[in-house]
């Protein structure tokens, strides 16, 4: 990342969520953020390590349809592989 700080506008498309919702983690602390005038911002160091922890609702269903496939279609090995 080359920049040093990044709009709500920004966060709030990195993570598809509203910017309402990035005022809300900012106000509640999950969003490290600076008051800069009337606006906030976000610094690039900090940007890392909540999109690491971010999975956005889609990607969790994703992940559920993928899971639930992979033991539909393995799961008696996947047993198997457990009890030896």
């Amino acid at each position: 990342m080359n920049k040093q700080f990044f709009s709500t506008s920004e966060i709030a498309e990195m993570l598809n969520v509203s910017r309402i919702t990035v005022f809300n983690r900012i106000k509640n602390g999950q969003i490290k953020a600076e008051k800069i005038g009337r606006n906030y911002v976000v610094p690039a160091e900090s940007v890392t390590p909540f999109l690491q922890d971010y999975v956005s609702e889609s990607d969790k269903k994703n992940i559920k349809k993928l899971v639930d496939r992979a033991f539909a279609e393995y799961g008696e090995t996947i047993k198997r592989l457990g009890d030896a």
